[in-house]
């Protein structure tokens, strides 16, 4: 979707005159995340306290969520001011996708900011024996919550394989943590979670026991299609990962809703990119937060506050 084509139909961009930090008194912030194991919460924490510190008079709140799908219908009932999700639940959220849990077009789902990029972590127990995709093939694996953004990357990517949760042994529809947990007690033998690099959840896994981190092809991504793109986990980003491997990815997104004021999603989107070293402190993926990658394949039409950022930044015309 073309810049142009995302700003049909939005307000017309607001005077382009700066102005404080100030919001209505009491204004109330609810920003939606996911698990806490997951990275979603803790950028919601470090972006709650940036726009508590920033913005006058508001009162902020993380709410922890099953992320993507379950934030975008809060965001389209009023039920929060910020959420996480990723790309290709937006997209499908805004075309009323029904198997992905959108019983109708979300209409009031407003863009802030492409951020960084979620990459799908496939990792098993070294004791599994599974050291590639196809050996997934009647073990155990948990999926992500039934419906997440997680899941949904699931199923796209055994479809893209050539195979189907009916290949699996044993298919587990669990939030990071629960997954976690699970494996660490031989009960289930690897876990699909769709995260920033570095996510807590694999984190404390890799800690507890010895694992496998499963490629997933290079070409699986042209498969897929957009807004799949081809991706590497380095080496060493977890323990006992010595080399790099191969992956997909798709881009996160901070979005809001048509109810939101322009002067504070303007503030949102000011202080995110003011404020990115302060963020990365709550977690390793804000590093992957870039200015210029804010507009990057946005599927759904700009909240005029952000839009007349981008215009000061001289991102749009």
């Amino acid at each position: 979707m073309t810049i142009s084509t995302i700003l049909k139909g939005a307000a017309a961009a607001t005077a382009l005159v700066a102005t404080p930090l100030a919001a209505n008194a009491q204004e109330f912030i609810n920003i939606l995340t996911g698990g806490t194991s997951g990275v979603y919460y803790p950028l919601g924490v470090g972006l709650s306290n940036i726009y508590g510190e920033n913005i006058e008079g508001a009162r902020t709140q993380v709410q922890s969520t099953k992320a993507s799908v379950e934030n975008m219908n809060l965001l389209q009932d009023g039920r929060g001011e910020l959420a996480f999700a990723l790309g290709d639940t937006v997209a499908m959220a805004w075309e009323g996708n029904a198997d992905a849990g959108f019983t109708a077009p979300l209409d009031q789902i407003r863009g802030i900011a492409a951020i960084y990029p979620n990459y799908i972590q496939v990792v098993a127990s070294a004791e599994s024996g599974i050291t590639e995709f196809a050996d997934l093939a009647g073990k155990g694996l948990s999926v992500g919550a039934p419906a997440s953004g997680t899941e949904l990357n699931a199923r796209a990517i055994f479809v893209a394989m050539g195979m189907s949760y009916d290949d699996l042994g044993k298919t587990e529809y669990l939030p990071f943590a629960e997954s976690v947990e699970l494996i660490k007690n031989r009960q289930l033998d690897a876990t699909l979670q769709s995260a920033g690099l570095g996510v807590a959840s694999i984190r404390d896994l890799a800690s507890s026991i010895d694992i496998n981190v499963v490629a997933i092809p290079t070409e699986t991504a042209e498969s897929l299609g957009a807004p799949y793109i081809a991706a590497t986990i380095p080496a060493g980003t977890y323990d006992g990962q010595e080399e790099d491997v191969s992956t997909v990815a798709v881009s996160n997104y901070l979005v809001t809703h048509a109810g939101v004021s322009d002067d504070l999603a303007y503030q949102m989107t000011k202080l995110l990119y003011e404020n990115l070293d302060t963020l990365e402190a709550n977690h390793m993926a804000a590093a992957d937060i870039k200015i210029e990658n804010a507009l990057e394949g946005m599927p759904i039409p700009l909240h005029p506050g952000a839009e007349r950022y981008y215009r000061e930044q001289g991102m749009i015309d």
